[in-house]
Formats: structure tokens, C-alpha cells, sequence
């Protein structure tokens, strides 16, 4: 059995209830998108803005995983930062409060969730599955297509 196979199962076992899975397919590309946007929001270091790096390992680990997930979330990244851009045209306020604010409320659904399970979420098991979630809801999409992930 392949690796991703494995975590994406190990996964799941903490995510059967129909309400948190819901609250998942909310929360999660929530949560994603704060912390895209959090890491994009931190000043340039050389000139470099760290979302890049970041991202590209982030990249690397789910190519690691299944080339066709991280072909997946690099077009999650690019509207991930096509919405940054949006959000920075549009909020009046800073992109980092306007993503801690929803961060905030996107894990307080994620713990509500895991309270209507009635399990931990994943992570407190190893925290890699705080990068397996988003994967998780990639691998039903690649499935509902009919696409290998």
C-alpha cells in the first residue's frame, strides 16, 4: 500500500460522522488559505516573499506523496494567492488580521466538528496530517472526476 494511501485511511477513521465531514469541506481549505496567507504576509527576506519557499516544499512533500495531488494543490496555491490578491484589494483590513480572524473561527469549527465525532482531531496523533486534511478533500475530488490521485 502506498504512503498516501495509508494516511489518507488513517485519516478518515477520525472523520465518518456526516457533520464533520461537512464541517471539513469548510474548515479545511479555510484553515489552508489563512496559513497561505499568513506565511504571505510576513515581509519579504531578501527580497523574497517566504510563500514561495514555503510552498514549494509544502509542494515537494505531496510530490513525495502522489504527483498528481501536488499537481492538485499547486492549483489550490494559485487561487489560494489569486483570493490573497482579492482580499488585499478588498478588506479593509490587513491580510494577516483578516486571515487570523478566520483562522480563529475555522479551527473553532474544526474542534466542534471533532467534539460531534466524538475523536481527536489527527494531528494531536502526528502533526503531518495537518497536511494530510487538505489532501483528504483533494482525494475525493480526484475521485468524484474519476482521476488517480
Amino acid at each position: 500500500m502506498r504512503k498516501i494511501d495509508a494516511l489518507l485511511i488513517e485519516y478518515g477513521e477520525s472523520h465518518q460522522n456526516p457533520t464533520n465531514k461537512r464541517v471539513h469541506w469548510i474548515c479545511v481549505p479555510v484553515i489552508f488559505w489563512c496559513v497561505v496567507a499568513l506565511i504571505y504576509a510576513i515581509p519579504p527576506v531578501a527580497g523574497v516573499n517566504l510563500l514561495w519557499p514555503v510552498a514549494i516544499a509544502a509542494l515537494v512533500y505531496y510530490a513525495l506523496l502522489s504527483v498528481p495531488l501536488a499537481i492538485g494543490f499547486a492549483i489550490v496555491l494559485g487561487i489560494c494567492w489569486a483570493l490573497i490578491q482579492l482580499a488585499l484589494a478588498a478588506s479593509p483590513l490587513p491580510l494577516w488580521a483578516t486571515a487570523l480572524v478566520l483562522f480563529v473561527l475555522a479551527w473553532i469549527g474544526q474542534f466542534w466538528g471533532h467534539k460531534v465525532e466524538g475523536k481527536k482531531p489527527s494531528f494531536f496523533k502526528d502533526v503531518q496530517f495537518l497536511l494530510i486534511g487538505p489532501a483528504w478533500l483533494l482525494s475525493f475530488l480526484y475521485r468524484r472526476a474519476g482521476l488517480a490521485y
